[in-house]
């Protein structure tokens, strides 16, 4: 890795409060975070390596706050019965496959996905993991192939008892591992939280044993995807999803709860008070007919809300749009929400990622981590402060990201991968791998 890396002569978007626009600036990066941004030509000496941004936006990586590298081998697999429902999704699809991988498999589906994210400009992840008959060090399988890729990544196991008390006692026992692991560790590409995979697979017994190992640390959690979880853990506890979760001590500023299609305002004032995070996954609730996820109301509760995939994409820009789109035909209401939902993604995905990295991400300031994209835009109108957010939805996101950067390592340059991996043999082997699985399948 160069020590000092000049990003020059770009348009620099910075993001943050307030986002600043600064056409023909230089940026320059030295030891792993931005430690000058100024007009083009003003900074002086010799670099390690240099950029040239001419014609291009240089702006903050993109976050994903929800995501699961293990699906990636499914594309295509069509020997799934059709689902009437998201239960029989989860059935059919879903909990067969995850109880098919082999270690093998989730290197693999983690490489393609993270390689994939790297040429969209996807640079940070929180991902959540299901592999309950090769659950045993998955985490540090997933945690090599993003730190072969060189991203950043918050990992975690999805605890549940929906395959027997044994395997749930495993998944708690992965989580504290490799928690346990970073904590020992400090490796600034990693994070970890304990992963739950939602209310309506957990026992109150695993929940409270879930709790009692996290010893104080975040969880990731599915909350209320489809109406289903309310229906059984109100027959089950008498209690709606989220009360049920705070009850046992999980909410709270370091805990993300996925998806909340299905909370009513006193579960978004309980999400609220324990200034617990949502991660909003638009695409993801479509596909699977469940709902979509009030978010404007969630905001006006003061939830902290970011914008995930579901695995759906690694393109955060697809996101957006799909996230914009359905908010406009939910409300039946072709003006609202437009600001709000980009700021999903340019200010929530930080403000969440932050609660958890030190140095801080999604912003171009000096003293922040040196995660920066490229993107091939030369804006064809007005680009400014008041402007930004139209190009962002409507056109950086139909053009392609250049040069991916973390940590002030140049991951890809001028769309050409710089990683110490084969692409073409990643490939290959996830063929191989997603042909073996899909026949035990």
């Amino acid at each position: 890795m160069a020590k000092s890396l000049l990003i020059e002569n770009g348009t620099v978007v910075t993001l943050g409060e307030p986002v600043r626009v600064l056409p023909r600036h230089d940026v320059l990066c030295a030891d792993g975070v931005i430690s000058r941004i100024a007009p083009h030509g003003q900074i002086a000496g010799a670099f390690d390596d240099t950029i040239d941004a001419h014609g291009a936006v240089v702006m903050p990586g993109f976050i994903n706050i929800h995501t699961h590298l293990y699906s990636t081998l499914v594309r295509g697999l069509g020997k799934a019965k059709p689902a009437d429902d998201f239960q029989q999704v989860l059935e059919r699809l879903w909990w067969r496959l995850d109880r098919q991988l082999r270690p093998e498999d989730v290197e693999s589906s983690a490489l393609v996905a993270l390689i994939e994210a790297v040429r969209h400009g996807t640079t940070t992840i929180f991902d959540h993991h299901a592999s309950p008959f090769a659950l045993g060090g998955s985490l540090d399988v997933i945690a090599d192939a993003v730190r072969r890729v060189g991203m950043r990544a918050c990992l975690c196991y999805e605890v549940s008892d929906r395959d027997g008390a044994e395997v749930a006692q495993a998944g708690i026992a992965e989580n504290a591992a490799f928690i346990a692991r970073l904590e020992r560790e400090r490796d600034p590409h990693l994070r970890a939280l304990f992963g739950l995979h939602a209310a309506f697979t957990l026992s109150d017994a695993t929940l409270a044993r879930a709790v009692e190992a996290a010893q104080g640390a975040g969880f990731h959690v599915h909350v209320a995807e489809a109406a289903s979880d309310q229906e059984v853990n109100l027959a089950r506890s008498g209690q709606r999803v989220v009360e049920r979760l705070h009850g046992f001590g999980v909410l709270g500023p370091r805990t993300v709860a996925a998806h909340c299609v299905h909370v009513n305002e006193a579960e978004m004032e309980l999400l609220a008070a324990t200034d617990t995070a949502v991660a909003h996954n638009p695409q993801s609730n479509m596909n699977n007919a469940v709902g979509v996820a009030d978010v404007p109301a969630l905001r006006r509760k003061d939830v902290l809300v970011g914008l995930g995939t579901d695995a759906m994409t690694t393109n955060m820009l697809e996101e957006l749009r799909a996230a914009l789109f359905v908010r406009h035909l939910a409300e039946r209401n072709p003006s609202v929400g437009f600001g709000e939902t980009v700021a999903l993604l340019t200010h929530g995905n930080a403000a969440i990622a932050n609660r958890h990295w030190e140095p801080k991400l999604g912003e171009l300031r000096e003293g922040w981590a040196a995660d920066i994209v490229i993107v091939d835009y030369d804006p064809p109108t007005p680009l400014d402060e008041t402007t930004f957010s139209g190009h962002l939805v409507f056109g950086l996101s139909q053009t392609s990201v250049t040069t991916t950067i973390v940590g002030g390592k140049v991951l890809m340059r001028d769309r050409r991968l710089t990683l110490d991996l084969d692409e073409a043999e990643v490939n290959a082997k996830a063929r191989e791998r997603a042909a073996a699985l899909w026949e035990r399948f």
